[in-house]
């Protein structure tokens, strides 16, 4: 038996049917491609290109030059069997930043107008004399003209002056781009994108809480947004707030699970909307970090329960997802 998570506009109504075990996401569990390997997209980002979706993410491979940081690409046409496509960015150090630097959180947009898709990215690390520590606070920004293609790394910045560490994106309905990003220790802030993605041009919001891991979504007429507390690799109870408009007023944030759950031991990274021609699911993507084993972090994958201005992610269990009606099933 599976549950069916058939969202209705204005809803959140589930329904019970019998269905043939199929093409099942298994959340927390090693998420193989179709060589075997377990998916290395961590702390990422999907967008969808003429109906194939591309996720990309932290390459964390065990066997990679420590000089260098990673970024994967995988395709898919159903969000369940992934195809690698390539190490779209394989930087040495762009800025002489030093040994210490990280490269975390990418996120593409595919700027329809330039054709070219833009990366941006979390880029941190000690200042100068400095020997630990996230304080470089910057975004970087990558392009192609492929969307699994070579990335080319172009400069770094803080965007609107601000710092800048966890980022999210976020694609409204009318195609208009958003970052998301963790301004310590102002909050989590809103922006639009420049004409040509290149750079942050204009705040939207400043949503003034202590958040990270930042991901909105757009459903039936309004907007939710999710956030992670500053803990560090330490799962948190994730929580939620929602906006008629980006620009707000926002409502109180809420727990997304049990608080004692830890979100289920993940954090947020995006939420993805799949519209179907009978149901629209979001979908909750989070990360399962181990810090020490980097290399085995997971992914917990998850249908929100989403509607009336409440939000729920469920107890992680596997699920099925039909792209085509867009209804997920959760197996019980």
């Amino acid at each position: 038996m599976l549950l069916l998570w058939s969202a209705a506009p204005g809803s959140a109504q589930t329904n019970r049917v019998t269905v043939a075990d199929r093409n099942v996401i298994h959340p927390g569990e090693i998420w193989k491609d179709n060589r075997g390997e377990h998916v290395q997209a961590h702390g990422g980002g999907i967008i969808r290109v003429r109906g194939t979706y591309y996720w990309f993410g932290e390459e964390r491979s065990q066997d990679l030059d420590r000089s260098r940081r990673y970024v994967s690409c995988y395709s898919s046409q159903d969000l369940v069997r992934w195809t690698f496509r390539n190490q779209v960015i394989k930087l040495a150090d762009p800025e002489g930043f030093g040994p210490r630097w990280i490269l975390e959180r990418p996120k593409v947009f595919h700027n329809a107008k330039t054709g070219r898709f833009v990366m941006y990215m979390h880029i941190d690390g000690p200042l100068p004399g400095q020997t630990g520590g996230y304080n470089l606070a910057r975004v970087g920004v990558a392009v192609s003209s492929k969307v699994d293609g070579d990335y080319r790394y172009l400069k770094s910045f803080r965007p609107l002056d601000h710092e800048s560490r966890d980022i999210g994106q976020f694609i409204d309905d009318d195609g208009t781009p958003y970052l998301i990003f963790e301004d310590r220790p102002f909050g989590f802030r809103i922006a639009t994108l420049s004409g040509d993605y290149l750079n942050v041009e204009k705040e939207v919001c400043l949503i003034p809480l202590h958040l990270e891991g930042g991901a909105i979504v757009h459903y039936n007429g309004l907007y939710y947004a999710i956030g992670s507390a500053l803990t560090g690799w330490r799962p948190n109870p994730n929580k939620y707030a929602t906006a008629k408009s980006l620009e707000g007023p926002w409502s109180e944030f809420q727990d997304i699970a049990p608080p004692e759950t830890n979100t289920y031991g993940s954090q947020s990274t995006m939420m993805l909307k799949v519209t179907g021609k009978k149901a629209t699911t979001v979908i909750f993507m989070g990360d399962i970090w181990k810090p020490q084993t980097q290399w085995d972090s997971r992914y917990l994958w998850m249908p929100l329960e989403i509607g009336d201005g409440k939000l729920r992610l469920p107890e992680p269990k596997p699920w099925t997802l039909d792209i085509k009606s867009g209804r997920a099933a959760i197996l019980k």
